[in-house]
């Protein structure tokens, strides 16, 4: 795939509103706002849940306190970050799924996945890293390790990153405010996975 044809798919995902006008299940809640950012030169990829309540708002991914935290795991500031031409960002869903009864995040929409994640990753030929957050990312990148658990996946990152994947994969924990008890209670991911988590983005994003 061409980068008139990258060009070409990101602009049908731009302009998506499957979960609203075919959806499977309930249509989305709100007007759809799909954020991604990809350009065929990038090395590295953040694949992630879906937009939070902020994102969808400005339509800038990880634009939030998540991504502060994110951002600080991975080394990097805020430009380096948006540097489509370096790094991808492609969640799961592209779009706020809307919230559920006690507002939390409601799951990624299906429609994102069936309808365009397979192609997206295709057109990205050059990604050596992808960076998968959460469990339904990691059922996409990793479903021969659906039974094991989100901590488990996480803590053998550096076995699951030099296996022979390609292009490699390293889990992470969701950055969210909600997990600080999980971080709290497994010390091990910052003494053991962020140190391999900064040495990989420093060495995939020097400039393309």
């Amino acid at each position: 795939m061409s980068a008139s044809d990258l060009d070409r798919l990101l602009k049908n995902i731009r302009a998506c509103k499957l979960c609203a006008d075919k959806p499977t299940g309930a249509p989305l809640p709100h007007e759809p706002r799909p954020v991604i950012q990809a350009a065929r030169s990038a090395r590295l990829c953040i694949c992630g849940q879906a937009p939070g309540t902020r994102v969808h708002q400005t339509g800038i991914p990880f634009n939030d306190p998540s991504g502060d935290r994110l951002r600080d795991w991975m080394g990097i500031d805020r430009e380096a970050f948006y540097d489509a031409d370096r790094l991808a960002i492609v969640p799961m869903g592209f779009c706020f799924p809307g919230q559920d009864a006690r507002g939390g995040d409601l799951p990624p929409r299906r429609e994102c996945r069936a309808a365009w994640h397979d192609g997206v990753f295709d057109a990205l030929p050059n990604l050596e890293l992808i960076l998968v957050i959460g469990q339904y990312a990691k059922a996409y990148h990793l479903p021969d390790l659906k039974k094991a658990s989100l901590t488990e996946t996480v803590r053998t990152g550096s076995d699951i990153l030099n296996s022979s994947r390609r292009p490699r994969v390293l889990p992470l924990p969701h950055p969210s405010w909600r997990n600080n008890t999980w971080l709290k209670r497994n010390p091990w991911f910052e003494s053991d996975i962020l140190p391999i988590l900064r040495s990989e983005v420093a060495a995939l994003m020097q400039s393309v």
